[in-house]
């Protein structure tokens, strides 16, 4: 899977175990730090202002958040987060 076209093709769940996977294994603290601040705009975009508000204020939300950002339409806000990410870093076969 080393093409642009392979990634679209991808659902935003498959997308984000693999770049979540990816950030696990190389321990890229960097890419979760950008997760973690990019949710509360996701779940604006998806319609939640309210949980969006509260995660800025508590970072104990976002880490709940992240557990289960692959779901739903998070995991589609975050899309191309996860492309971006994947795109510099091209899974492997």
């Amino acid at each position: 899977m080393d093409t642009e076209t392979d990634l679209d093709s991808l659902s935003s769940q498959e997308l984000a175990d693999l770049a979540t996977s990816r950030a696990r294994h190389h321990a890229d603290l960097g890419f979760f730090w950008e997760l973690l601040r990019a949710i509360p705009a996701a779940e604006t975009l998806e319609g939640d202002v309210r949980e969006a508000g509260e995660d800025l204020t508590k970072v104990s939300s976002l880490l709940s958040d992240a557990l289960t950002l692959r779901e739903g339409n998070l995991a589609d806000e975050l899309r191309p987060l996860y492309l971006d990410y994947l795109r510099k870093h091209p899974p492997k076969k």
